[in-house]
């Protein structure tokens, strides 16, 4: 059994009095909370789950031994998720009003495998169409980026420094060997960003949110280049200031706490790995614009996002409680960062696999460390990014998310490799992490 497993297998109200077996589903001898429990197991696809409320009603999908119980305190709470599943479930768990016991990567998994068909196919209903507008993104203009930042990166260096590794790396790692370690994979993430771009000693670099910036040092300590590093969280600047000066490369890299749109100067390369989520579909073209004016002829440029095989915006449970402003892009929306600039996409690699892997040590870390993130929030807080982690997982293995990296460069660029060699040879990872 895993952490999580243990976590969530700790609680002690599970229903004291459970029918084995459950009578079929669609019996209409049963209680009218028996029938709502298979309302919304039906809902679901009939996977093999149990819901149960804390009175001992229970229904369990057919076939094998469910991998989960979900436990409702009451009528009211089951209601509200029938109402507004994708909404409600998530608010009811972090409240203490839903338990789950059981594999909980596992359960969303079995949730995403059920509804990934329907978000999309076919025409959307009325109603679909009216929640989807009520939960659009937050605005992504200069004071709401700002916002949006703020509510999810600054609540605290310490809490990130608990699970993300020493690296503080907050995206997708690169897992070059199955068997790496988190900080070894974001290391070899870095060395992957760099040799798509081609680095060499001298040049000059610039970054679009940097994060707490991993990167960006190592783009300057590992392959000698100079950094300019623009971001609008002032927790993340704080801690990449602190760590440029412990390193000595202070003179090498500079933070700016300022937005990617503000942006001027010429670069041999621009990089921005993990804020295009940020962006906004309505703002590619205005990133495409900054990311043309920074290069010259031999200029060239990478984007690493989250992203979709569809339109489709971010689960409203997380947008709203996560990650205010956010949405995956499908790669026929970044499109709309390199066409109106006559910028060519020159590679693109999808690493889906490798951020399920990422996500997985994250959570581990997470749940080993559970006991201090409660000391610092509440209960609340540790449900809802457990919940948050949990569900990213099964995003990424079930495939409704993927992960993107776009290599581009100005039109007339004809310095670009003829093969990929720079890559994947046999010098490509150093096999360890050098700091």
């Amino acid at each position: 059994m895993n952490a999580v497993e243990q976590s969530l297998e700790s609680a002690d109200d599970t229903p004291r009095e459970v029918p084995s077996p459950p009578p079929a589903l669609e019996d209409p001898s049963r209680s009218l909370n028996a029938r709502l429990l298979g309302k919304l197991l039906r809902f679901i696809g009939n996977p093999p789950l149990e819901f149960a409320l804390r009175s001992g009603e229970l229904v369990r999908g057919p076939g094998p031994e469910p991998v989960a119980r979900v436990v409702f305190k009451d009528r009211k709470t089951l209601l509200g998720v029938l109402a507004d599943p994708f909404m409600r479930f998530g608010d009811a768990y972090c409240e203490g009003r839903i338990d789950i016991h059981g594999d909980l990567v596992r359960l969303i998994e079995l949730v995403y495998e059920a509804t990934a068909f329907r978000a999309g196919s076919g025409p959307r209903s009325l109603t679909g169409r009216v929640f989807e507008w009520l939960r659009r993104p937050r605005a992504n203009s200069l004071k709401g980026s700002r916002a949006n930042i703020h509510h999810h990166y600054d609540i605290g260096n310490e809490f990130y420094s608990l699970w993300l590794g020493d690296t503080m790396a907050y995206t997708c790692a690169y897992y070059p060997a199955p068997d790496v370690s988190l900080d070894a994979a974001q290391i070899a993430k870095f060395d992957h960003v760099a040799r798509k771009l081609r680095l060499k000693p001298g040049e000059t670099v610039v970054e679009a949110g940097c994060g707490w910036g991993g990167l960006a040092l190592h783009m300057a300590r590992r392959y000698g280049v100079q950094v300019r590093a623009f971001n609008i969280s002032k927790e993340q600047l704080a801690y990449g200031r602190a760590r440029a000066r412990e390193e000595g490369l202070a003179g090498k890299v500079e933070f700016i706490e300022d937005d990617y749109r503000n942006i001027t100067g010429r670069y041999d390369a621009f990089v921005s790995v993990g804020m295009l989520e940020h962006v906004g579909v309505a703002h590619y073209p205005e990133l495409g614009r900054v990311a043309r004016a920074c290069l010259p002829k031999h200029g060239r440029g990478l984007i690493h996002s989250i992203g979709r095989n569809f339109p489709a915006p971010l689960h409203p449970w997380i947008e709203k409680r996560i990650f205010p402003g956010a949405y995956p892009p499908a790669l026929s929306e970044m499109s709309q960062i390199f066409e109106p600039s006559d910028l060519s996409i020159l590679d693109i690699e999808n690493l889906r696999l490798h951020y399920a892997q990422t996500l997985r040590q994250w959570m581990d870390l997470y749940e080993r460390n559970v006991e201090r993130v409660r000391s610092l929030f509440d209960e609340k807080f540790v449900r809802m990014w457990r919940l948050y982690l949990a569900g990213s997982i099964a995003g990424f293995t079930v495939g409704t998310l993927q992960l993107f990296q776009v290599v581009f460069a100005p039109r007339d660029n004809n310095a670009v490799p003829m093969t990929r060699d720079h890559l994947y040879g046999s010098t490509a990872w150093s096999g360890h992490a050098n700091r």
